[in-house]
């Protein structure tokens, strides 16, 4: 398996992780502000290259638009799940043609933050069907303030939007696959979905793990530290260690790896949520360093421990 984490993860995420950072005691600034990481990540997306992943099953991973996209591919077509960042469209198309003349017939959202679900629009017209939880499709048609990136997004347009939507579980054949799409409840955002293909042994988790990162909590829409310790739990309970796990972001991974991010997940909750109930204040809790054991591995990437703290303290 490649261990690098795709270059515009890498490389955009951590120039972009000193905005987020940087001001996270400060009120929320201005519409579309300039010094948002999520322009400057929209920005590096158009100029990185997108790379494949062979992973088994005529599964592939592709990296280098925001996060991480899986493609399926067979007689009767491909499936994507995810579609990127939009401006990686050419380079996308490119590399999906690499991988088979079969057409695009289905993308599955994982949830409906723009690395992931801004290429819907251009997928969605190149005929395939798109598939999301009924959160996802409720966002995306909204206008959606996320704070914490100090960033307001506007309504999708109506080719953006999922064209078939389910409130727990799916199922579907596909090429001779079964694929079973699974709703975790709010956990990083109020609309996660894992999608496994269950013959390959391919589970693709979304944002509920970052392999080898901390996450984000997306306060705006649902997302807490305690829904991704739940989530995370089901995947750990899902997967044996022959399952090959697709995290949002981060390397495609395994279940040591996810049981690992689990634990560390459930310390910082447990040792936060302890500093809080003595009564100690956000300012005092982020500088207590409570992440410090973990933030040589976890924290050199989009948010670094001081960050995650204020995430996990304001979501206990």
């Amino acid at each position: 398996m490649n261990k690098q984490a795709n270059p515009i993860s890498r490389r955009t995420f951590v120039a972009s992780a000193g905005m987020l950072t940087a001001g996270f005691f400060l009120p929320a600034r201005g519409l579309f502000e300039d010094a948002s990481p999520v322009t400057t990540i929209i920005g590096e997306a158009a100029k990185s290259p997108v790379t494949v992943q062979k992973l088994r099953g005529n599964l592939s991973v592709l990296d280098g638009s925001g996060g991480n996209i899986v493609v399926f591919t067979g007689p009767e077509g491909k499936l994507m799940v995810d579609a990127g960042i939009d401006v990686s469209k050419e380079k996308i198309k490119k590399v999906l043609a690499g991988l088979g003349k079969e057409p695009l017939k289905y993308l599955v959202n994982t949830h409906w933050h723009f690395d992931h679900a801004s290429g819907n629009e251009w997928v969605h017209g190149e005929g395939a069907t798109v598939v999301a939880h009924t959160n996802t499709k409720k966002n995306l048609a909204r206008q959606i303030r996320v704070d914490d990136w100090r960033y307001t997004f506007p309504p999708s347009p109506a080719g953006a939007l999922p064209t078939v939507t389910f409130a727990k579980d799916r199922t579907m054949t596909f090429n001779g696959e079964t694929i079973r799409m699974h709703y975790y409840g709010p956990a990083h955002t109020d609309s996660d979905i894992s999608v496994h293909f269950q013959q390959a042994d391919v589970l693709h988790v979304g944002d509920t793990w970052w392999n080898g990162h901390y996450p984000f909590l997306d306060f705006n829409t649902g997302g807490t530290i305690e829904g991704m310790l739940r989530a995370t739990d089901e995947n750990v309970k899902r997967v044996t260690g022959k399952t090959i796990i697709v995290p949002g972001h981060g390397p495609v991974g395994n279940k040591a790896q996810l049981v690992e991010y689990r634990d560390m997940l459930g310390e910082v909750k447990t040792r936060i949520e302890a500093m809080k109930k003595q009564g100690q204040s956000l300012r005092e809790v982020v500088a207590g360093k409570p992440t410090k054991r973990y933030d040589d591995k976890w924290g050199k990437f989009v948010i670094n421990g001081d960050f995650f703290a204020n995430l996990v303290y304001r979501s206990v």
